[in-house]
């Protein structure tokens, strides 16, 4: 009996053996399609976006236009029987449970996105990637007739393609589409598919005119116990923001609903308060996504309280149900805040503009070794110890909020001890 079982596990170790090396060639192949399929995807996204903003900001009259952008907005939606649109939880949830993600959403993304950023919703671009990119590749998946496991893992390169054709940073995105779903725990059998996605993407998107993400910080203070502490408190104070900024975004959503059932109505007073929000503040500031503002704050000129302002009108304008995301938003809450940290204190200030993105972006989607990298890409390595301590506090004192309602907390972040709890 032994003897015969030797003998059987002598076969499937070298049966094993083979079909782990079908499934690497599968995945690289994969892998790469998906990338030049996103990539080229969004490069047309990108700018798509980019046309939008740039007529909105040469003729100031789109801004009065926004409510009605809405209305088809909506229109759209119900017509493609897209009553109770979930965003990027939804894709997260394909993610852990499996479940179907429709071709419609991808149009329907694209071109809501692109109206909500051409009559100036204050929404970001990355989130509606997640989904543009995680529909592709669910539904080309299972046009191949892969099984559901294997839909999972390209719903995860579709997502990592697109984060990087839209950032220019395929390390971050990479890894991004493994961690967001289950905090504590990496798909890593998803490895080789989404760095190949992201990096294909990337590559792909760049040759048809997209700019990557970067802000560069030069001077960089000598690592002190002095500078470690200024960097620290200003990260414990973005994770306080981030659990503001996750609480106001979800609470704002349900405002609506409470006041306003019809869908219609909603979004058109959504439309509406963002048009008189941007004629009290007077400017142009916190319409759109905001880069150029970003840019603004690494150099120490952003106003005071752009970062509360910024707020408030991404909950207006995505609470109401106008289509974007949320990570460009909060990339700009932590540059401003981060700015004025600076001119608060004294301190380098593209520096803290630095720490408050990657600390925003950790604390609102609870990725450390994403937002870790990240800011490698987009801010060089010069401000490695700081950016690691930033991201390291915000991630603990960011406790268990969350910008995606779907994402769980696998691990407590407090003690070595299995959770399983969604994010607040």
């Amino acid at each position: 009996m032994s003897v015969q079982n030797n003998a059987n596990s002598e076969e499937p170790h070298y049966k094993h053996q083979i079909r782990r090396l079908l499934a690497t060639l599968k995945w690289l192949v994969l892998g790469i399609i998906v990338g030049i399929i996103i990539g080229a995807v969004g490069a047309a996204f990108f700018h798509g976006i980019r046309l939008a903003t740039e007529f909105r900001k040469t003729h100031s009259f789109m801004i009065y236009l926004l409510p009605f952008a809405g209305l088809l907005i909506v229109f759209l939606y119900r017509m493609s029987k897209e009553y109770e649109d979930t965003g990027t939880n939804l894709v997260i949830t394909t993610i852990s449970a499996g479940d179907h993600l429709p071709k419609r959403k991808i149009p329907l993304i694209f071109v809501a996105t692109i109206l909500t950023h051409l009559c100036g919703g204050s929404a970001g671009r990355e989130s509606a990637a997640l989904q543009l990119g995680g529909s592709i590749g669910h539904n080309f998946g299972e046009l191949i007739g892969l099984d559901e496991n294997d839909c999972r893992i390209i719903t995860m390169c579709g997502m990592s393609a697109a984060f990087a054709a839209l950032f220019g940073t395929p390390m971050a995105a990479a890894f991004l589409a493994m961690e967001i779903e289950a905090v504590g725990v990496m798909y890593y059998a998803a490895l080789i598919p989404c760095v190949l996605s992201a990096l294909v993407s990337s590559g792909v998107a760049q040759h048809f005119g997209t700019v990557p993400d970067v802000f560069t910080v030069e001077i960089v203070p000598a690592f002190s116990v002095n500078t470690a502490i200024k960097g620290g408190i200003l990260a414990i104070l973005c994770a306080l923001i981030s659990i503001i900024f996750c609480i106001v975004m979800k609470k704002s959503g349900e405002l609506y609903k409470r006041f306003f059932k019809n869908p219609y109505i909603r979004i058109f007073v959504g439309g509406c308060l963002v048009v008189v929000l941007t004629l009290i503040v007077g400017n142009n500031y916190y319409n759109g996504a905001g880069m150029d503002i970003i840019e603004l704050a690494t150099r120490g000129e952003s106003p005071y309280f752009a970062f509360a302002l910024k707020m408030l009108f991404t909950a207006v304008t995505t609470g109401a149900g106008y289509k974007g995301g949320e990570i460009v938003p909060a990339l700009f809450i932590g540059a401003t805040f981060g700015s004025l940290y600076s001119q608060l204190f004294g301190y380098n200030a593209a520096l803290c503009s630095a720490i408050g993105m990657g600390a925003l972006f950790c604390g609102i989607t609870n990725c450390p070794i994403s937002s870790l990298l990240l800011c490698f890409e987009m801010f060089g390595y010069s401000g490695m110890p700081y950016y690691l301590i930033a991201i390291a506090l915000s991630y603990t004192f960011s406790g268990y909020y969350g910008v995606y309602g779907s994402q769980k907390i696998m691990y407590s972040k407090f003690h070595n001890k299995y959770i399983n709890q969604k994010t607040k």
